[in-house]
């Protein structure tokens, strides 16, 4: 029987305080190399649709937790034309299949778990790298920017939250977060929101940098979420270049955003965050700004969704299927 979950199902079993500890035991895997995980490919969508360009991007993400019961696999598509017909610009479907058999077991929606475990990723970075509750800079307005500050306020706590984004978003953005009891609100500028910052968050689709470096503070940690291709940047090369440490979610592939690469800085000097929270890597004494770029990792998705497909059959939710 194949389950089938849909948003409401996921949202139903959906716990961000455990999904830090789940997304924590993912780095750690991934760090540790008990893992099976190709290399993703992008390939561009609706080619000839409308016109010569893509509409999107496609990205296809299968990876294998070692000693796991499931085999997963995500296609997702980032979509910015969808701001204007109401839908996600992300979109996900996640595949669930038995490791022991192949037979597939589940079908989730995958669009609120990409943004809960890419959050996360901020909510475990700054668990390790933060003692106690800061004063959180936030660039973007979309499902993104929520999601890392929920995260983060669960990891190491918020005494407040300041929200920028061009548009009249950011109020929307800060009124959701105060509802949800965050103390959040919309400011005028990117320097607004990055001044005293103790944590600066940068969610967005931006090409070019979306705060100046001389706003930031000399001890600062920046979360940058992103960028996830060479022409992406919402970094300073500067932000990049004057970092005392640089950790990524996935190193080799960091290296490759705009962020990294239009930068003057060396890959290897790119640690993996699984290697902070295990503590084979410590925190460099003294201050400065700490980079924390993110782009992402099927490992991460693999073991979310197991995690929510348990929860949700234990549950019984969603609707179960005859498919083989």
């Amino acid at each position: 029987m194949l389950r089938v979950l849909t948003d409401d199902d996921i949202a139903e079993v959906l716990d961000i305080g455990e999904l830090l500890d789940v997304v924590e035991g993912g780095l750690i895997a991934q760090y540790q190399g008990t893992i099976e995980r190709p290399q993703r490919p992008h390939l561009p969508l609706g080619v000839g649709l409308e016109n010569d360009h893509p509409l999107g991007t496609g990205l296809v993400m299968p990876a294998y937790v070692h000693g796991s019961q499931y085999f997963v696999t995500k296609l997702v598509g980032l979509f910015e034309g969808n701001r204007k017909r109401g839908l996600p610009t992300i979109q996900g479907s996640i595949l669930i299949i038995d490791a022991r058999t192949g037979q597939a077991l589940g079908l989730l929606d995958g669009t609120r778990i990409t943004d809960a475990r890419t959050g996360c990723v901020g909510g475990v970075a700054a668990r390790a790298l933060c003692d106690g509750p800061v004063t959180l800079g936030v660039l973007g307005a979309g499902q993104q920017a929520r999601w890392q500050t929920r995260a983060i306020a669960h990891g190491c706590g918020v005494d407040e939250v300041r929200v920028y984004s061009p548009s009249m978003s950011r109020e929307v953005c800060a009124e959701d977060l105060v509802d949800e009891g965050i103390p959040a609100r919309a400011v005028e500028s990117p320097v607004a929101a990055v001044e005293g910052a103790d944590i600066v968050v940068t969610a967005t689709t931006s090409n070019e940098p979306v705060f100046p470096r001389a706003a930031l503070e000399s001890d600062v940690i920046v979360i940058a979420v992103g960028a996830f291709t060479p022409e992406m940047q919402e970094i300073e090369a500067a932000v990049v270049e004057d970092a005392i440490q640089v950790f990524g979610d996935v190193p080799e592939e960091v290296a490759h955003t705009g962020d990294i690469g239009l930068a003057d800085i060396d890959p290897d000097k790119i640690a993996p965050l699984g290697g902070l929270i295990t503590g084979d890597i410590g925190r460099t004494e003294g201050g400065g700004i700490v980079l924390v770029e993110s782009v992402g990792s099927a490992v991460f998705d693999a073991v979310v969704s197991e995690h929510l497909f348990e929860r949700a059959q234990h549950a019984e939710l969603g609707v179960t299927l005859p498919f083989q």
